[in-house]
């Protein structure tokens, strides 16, 4: 599966720690089309790079893919 155009769900819903990045905030990395401007750089954080879309995760929308990532983010919240 290959990442929505425009969707950078992965990108908001959740906290990227090694980042300092909270949860519901757009990652500093995004650009204007919802890109990673470190996608395939060395220096993109190990839990970005191996997140890989799935069905299950990005759903039939971004709308989708935001609610299901901001619900896992809040299961996972110590």
């Amino acid at each position: 599966m290959a990442c929505r155009p425009g969707c950078g769900a992965c990108c908001i819903a959740p906290s990227i720690s090694s980042l300092a990045k909270p949860a519901g905030v757009p990652c500093r990395h995004l650009d204007a089309e919802l890109r990673c401007r470190l996608f395939g750089q060395p220096e993109r954080p190990g839990c970005c790079s191996g997140l890989q879309p799935s069905a299950e995760m990005c759903g039939e929308s971004r709308d989708e893919a935001l609610r299901w990532l901001a619900d896992l983010e809040a299961m996972t919240r110590p």
